[in-house]
């Protein structure tokens, strides 16, 4: 079956950089001066007029000649500029400064371990680093060892005696009133930025976004927001100058991040009252503080707010929508999350991946596109406008309706592709689609429901809505400098905050020098060592159990990966 949306056609897109059309449309000549980033910390707040003026100021800094105190970067330079930061309100100002001098940037986790940020410097190929202050120690560290010049390593956010900051230059390039660089035409395919993703299988990959890829996903956004207009006027925001007000915790090295308080927040006036990261209670002391309208999270978000003691004492009437995304969420959680929001309030869900920019499909407000738009019990939603889908068998043919199968998607927000990896480019982006390794099902309506099975291809895991690589695992067990292990398996596991959540799981089979150590020493090494090298979120929940022998199989009636003669010792 090859289904298309069933939302009308999108809006003619101009042409050219997306810096122009997120940030320099003519409608935004005619906007007010309204706050468009509140700093949760300090308290700090910047204007749109000075958030604009900063980015001018930034991209010049940046991207102007070197002899008139500027950096020089470009792409005729190959540069790639790497950021590796909390979110800031500068964070927002670096990105629009990249695609204003049309020089890629790459988004580096902030909670990389050495090893993760070797691979994602050495993946990307940056050439330029911004970097928060705490965050200097392991990235010089790094940079040594992998030949990145030191003199071009700069801090983001604090303060470091003898090296510069981002604000540094940018305040340099003001008061030296360098003629500012403006904004570069690019060609459509024009390589904006890099994001790290684990791909349907595998080690990290560094997925390549077009200026063209940010723009349809925009033009997405608005389409659907064109119909929703036509049955549901939204209600005027309860914020003191009546401007929707988003709480900024996803981070920014994200997709989700990314595009929610980057991109997707100049479509319309919108106040980012930023986080550096998530905090429970802090939100949750900060929705009825700044009268918090919209909030976007994911599952684990969900069920830690659900969970938490202050939640039944918050006040949550500002809040007028909210989302999840990145992961599954439970119907029970859903629920439960709905039941916060006011009644003239709206929940919505959705599904997507960096290799389509953003998102695929999504839940539509009821009533829309002439009424054919409803409430779909245990259904993830809609084809986003513009995209076409085709569920897959694993024979290649396509199934029918309300038949399981891979997800396969088309659009104009697919990705470019892997950076330098054309054998991954192969096997995920085939003939025009996107093999999205995700299991669904679709009903006659044109409805999706997604489906998590123990015999799903996709060998990742969804751990807080964060892509967790069970080979990468492996790996960094694997490669303990006093070779512990001579087999390892690692699979999802019950454990999660969710029903639906799997955690990693670890069967290792000892070598001679793990045994000579003692099994419950080497588990408890092992156990030093995964944490030490990968982000807290890939760690190893579900345990390590040592076993004699693994063999993995995956069969119609596992219950998950089954690992074959696995007495322990």
């Amino acid at each position: 079956m090859h289904l298309k949306s069933m939302y009308p056609d999108l809006p003619p897109i101009p042409p050219g950089n997306a810096h122009n059309l997120c940030l320099r449309r003519p409608d935004q000549e005619d906007w007010l001066d309204y706050t468009v980033h509140i700093d949760s910390t300090t308290g700090q707040t910047r204007s749109f007029r000075e958030f604009v003026q900063r980015v001018d100021h930034a991209a010049t800094a940046l991207g102007g000649s070197m002899e008139k105190g500027s950096l020089g970067l470009s792409t005729e330079h190959n540069d790639i500029i790497g950021i590796m930061s909390e979110n800031c309100m500068d964070y927002i100002t670096f990105v629009y400064a990249c695609l204003a001098i049309a020089t890629p940037f790459a988004l580096i986790s902030s909670y990389s371990t050495r090893l993760e940020l070797k691979h994602a410097l050495r993946l990307s190929k940056a050439t330029c680093l911004f970097v928060d202050e705490k965050f200097l120690p392991l990235v010089l560290a790094v940079a040594n060892e992998i030949g990145l010049p030191s003199e071009m390593i700069y801090v983001m956010t604090g303060h470091v005696r003898g090296r510069k900051s981002f604000s540094q230059i940018i305040d340099e390039s003001r008061t030296k009133d360098i003629e500012s660089v403006g904004v570069k035409h690019v060609a459509e395919d024009t390589l904006a930025y890099l994001v790290f993703s684990s791909g349907t299988s595998g080690l990290q990959k560094a997925v390549m976004v077009s200026h063209r890829n940010i723009k349809f996903s925009c033009g997405q956004v608005v389409t659907i927001a064109q119909e929703v207009a036509k049955v549901y006027p939204p209600p005027p925001s309860q914020t003191p100058d009546g401007i929707p007000r988003i709480l900024a915790f996803l981070p920014m090295h994200h997709s989700y991040g990314l595009h929610m308080y980057c991109f997707r927040g100049f479509l319309t006036p919108r106040t980012m009252v930023i986080l550096p990261k998530w905090n429970t209670g802090l939100a949750l002391s900060l929705i009825p503080k700044y009268k918090i309208t919209n909030l976007h999270l994911v599952p684990s978000m969900v069920h830690q707010l659900m969970h938490h003691p202050k939640t039944t004492k918050t006040d949550f009437s500002s809040i007028m929508t909210a989302s999840s995304a990145a992961a599954y969420l439970s119907a029970e959680l859903s629920q439960r999350l709905a039941a916060l929001i006011p009644t003239e309030g709206t929940f919505f869900e959705g599904y997507g991946l960096s290799e389509c920019t953003l998102s695929a499909i999504s839940q539509p407000h009821p009533g829309i596109l002439g009424g054919r738009a409803k409430k779909v019990l245990g259904a993830t939603g809609v084809l986003l406008p513009g995209m076409e889908a085709r569920v897959v068998r694993e024979d290649g043919t396509e199934a029918d309706f309300d038949e399981v199968g891979e997800l396969w998607v088309r659009g104009a927000n697919l990705a470019l592709g892997y950076f330098n990896n054309e054998e991954a480019n192969k096997k995920t982006f085939v003939d025009g689609w996107l093999r999205t390794g995700d299991r669904f099902s679709v009903n006659r309506d044109g409805y999706f429901l997604a489906f998590t099975f123990p015999c799903d291809f996709k060998d990742t895991l969804k751990v807080s809505g964060a892509q967790v690589s069970p080979l990468e695992i492996e790996n960094v067990l694997l490669s303990h400098p006093q070779r512990l292990i001579e087999d390892v398996a690692v699979a999802g596991v019950s454990g999660g905050r969710t029903s639906d959540e799997k955690v990693p799981r670890a069967w290792v089979v000892l070598s001679s020098f793990g045994k000579k150590m003692g099994a419950s020493a080497a588990v408890k090494e092992l156990e030093k060592w995964h944490q030490d090298n990968l982000s807290r979120y890939k760690w190893l929940r579900g345990g390590i159990e040592v076993v004699k022998e693994v063999r993995l199989c995956c069969c119609c009636v596992c219950s998950g990966p089954v690992l074959l003669n696995m007495f322990s010792f």
